[in-house]
């Protein structure tokens, strides 16, 4: 590999990737150079790589993607710093937030805090963007106030498994709706109440919420009016990835103007990376009240096959890509490059 190249993934067309050789980023004078140690994944690199929804080529691309560049959470070290740098060092464990996390090496000056002590580089990979999602939703649209009572609609994948966490840490009472094989893991992160979709329709159970986190986009405005309180309110966040010309956006669009003949309401928003919350959320997680939840594991050069893992859009929480070290690879190759040698030379 060139010099100055590192490995990461590339989306050359819609539904194909690769792990191929790009430049290496260089870092501004106010910028941060890090060695990726683990990303993860999330619904976004998916549409990103699927071209789903059909809507969204609008601003990706018709044909192809405007940019090769996948992946948007990591967790790595510190390599090097721009010179106007005075809050990190070489050797600093990090995690945060930038465009293109799929890859050996990224460059960022704005979403990127100490990654939280307690775990492993694995595990704060997949708090960025999906931490952002759950606590920005709950905290900032939903206002969630301590003794309210929070539905949490989606409670597994990776927002799911940070919202009902989250939502407890802000002292909210939480009941979880999720898939019969996730009901036991919604109990473990706290939830007081958990709806099985498949047996009971939580619309029906006669209780009020004062915050609906739809996180699942599977019930209509009407329906979920029968259990929101007269000031409720509905946070919009994600929906069914099926519908390949809108995806969610068309239940977000239907949900948002019905609400405008209510009095209850339903807010939309999309995530901010901020310095700020990558703190609030590594103190939630140091202080034991929220854990990272990771369902499988897959190397950077099995990227392909952990996208299609999202296909089906029912993650049970997160899932990982871990990035080997340069050092790493060089090692595994020499050693591959023996082992032909040794196999040449048994068979002379």
């Amino acid at each position: 590999m060139r010099e100055n190249a590192m490995k990461a993934g590339v989306v050359a067309r819609y539904g194909s990737i690769e792990v191929g050789e790009v430049e290496k980023p260089k870092p501004t004078e106010e910028q941060v150079l890090v060695r990726v140690r683990a990303s993860s994944l999330n619904a976004l690199d998916w549409y990103g790589f699927t071209g789903r929804p059909y809507f969204a080529r609008a601003l990706s691309g018709f044909r192809r993607p405007r940019s090769s560049a996948i992946g948007a959470d990591f967790a790595g070290v510190v390599e090097s710093v721009g010179d106007a740098v005075d809050d990190f060092a070489p050797g600093d464990e990090v995690y945060g937030c930038v465009t293109g996390s799929l890859a050996e090496y990224v460059v960022t000056g704005k979403a990127i805090a100490l990654k939280p002590a307690n775990v492993s580089f694995e595990e704060a990979s997949t708090v960025p963007v999906a931490g952002f999602t759950a606590l920005q939703g709950l905290r900032d649209h939903g206002s969630v106030q301590p003794g309210q009572r929070v539905l949490v609609n989606g409670a597994a994948g990776g927002v799911g498994t940070y919202t009902v966490q989250i939502a407890k840490a802000l002292g909210a009472e939480v009941h979880a709706v999720c898939s019969t094989g996730n009901v036991e893991q919604s109990r473990e992160l706290g939830a007081d109440r958990v709806f099985d979709y498949t047996r009971e329709d939580f619309t029906r159970s006669g209780v009020r919420y004062d915050v609906i986190f739809d996180n699942a986009g599977s019930r209509s405005w009407r329906s979920m009016c029968r259990v929101l309180a007269p000031k409720g309110i509905v946070v919009l966040v994600g929906g069914s990835r099926r519908k390949r010309l809108l995806g969610p956006l068309g239940h977000v669009a239907r949900v948002k103007l019905a609400s405008l003949l209510s009095r209850r309401r339903a807010a939309f928003f999309i995530s901010k990376p901020t310095r700020d919350d990558l703190a609030a959320l590594r103190d939630l997680i140091e202080s034991g009240r929220v854990k990272p939840v990771i369902e499988r594991r897959y190397e950077l050069a099995q990227l392909g096959e952990a996208l299609h893992q999202m296909d089906d859009g029912h993650a049970r929480a997160k899932i990982v890509v871990t990035v080997p070290s340069p050092a790493d690879n060089a090692r595994t190759h020499r050693a591959a490059e023996v082992a032909v040698s040794r196999a040449g030379s048994s068979t002379r």
